[in-house]
């Protein structure tokens, strides 16, 4: 296998991916570099999984490649696994980031329980073979602030106790040792290295 599809338009999401698939010295492709259009994709599941698989079987079957594609979100247990599979769309899909997640914060502020995860469910699409469908978290709470210039989304009010920071503040080295997408890619490489 000499590329791979990404089911993803989101620039912050392949900068992450196209670091973490590294190892496999293959050509990692976005949506926008195998179409230069954005192929509209309704995102109907009831879980992370049914939308990854969504995602990667639209694109595996209008390329005939091999395709990947994670859904991730927040899911906070206070706020009944909200946003959850509604994580980019939370407040509406042109909200930006600093309006969501003061929002969340000022959902939380009077809340004990900060326990929160990020979840991501990857789907792998090999024409012609069953779909591989996994997932990985990212566990940890939400912070009283916004903290931190890395990352994109959720990451700065999500805050990881054992490094006592925030995604945001965390290096890609930190975040590709313990985050749910770098958990999760690093299944995928074992599995994209067999095929």
């Amino acid at each position: 296998m000499k590329e791979l599809i990404i089911a993803t338009t989101n620039n912050g999401k392949m900068k992450e991916m196209r670091t973490l698939l590294a190892p496999l010295n293959i050509e990692v492709k976005s949506i926008l570099d195998e179409f230069k259009e954005n192929i509209e994709i309704e995102e109907n599941g009831k879980t992370f999984k049914e939308n990854a698989l969504i995602k990667a079987q639209t694109i595996a079957d209008k390329t005939g490649k091999v395709t990947l594609a994670d859904d991730s979100g927040l899911v906070i247990d206070a706020l009944d696994g909200r946003p959850g599979v509604e994580s980019a769309r939370f407040l509406g899909h042109d909200t930006s980031y600093i309006i969501k997640n003061n929002h969340i914060l000022e959902l939380m502020k009077d809340k004990e329980n900060r326990s929160a995860r990020f979840v991501c469910a990857i789907a792998i699409v090999i024409p012609n073979q069953e779909p591989i469908l996994f997932e990985e978290t990212f566990e940890g709470e939400i912070a009283k602030e916004i903290l931190g210039e890395n990352g994109f989304g959720y990451d700065p009010i999500f805050y990881f106790p054992p490094l006592e920071k925030t995604s945001a503040e965390m290096s890609m080295e930190e975040k590709n040792q313990y985050s749910h997408r770098a958990k999760a890619v690093k299944k995928a490489i074992d599995i994209i290295k067999e095929l």
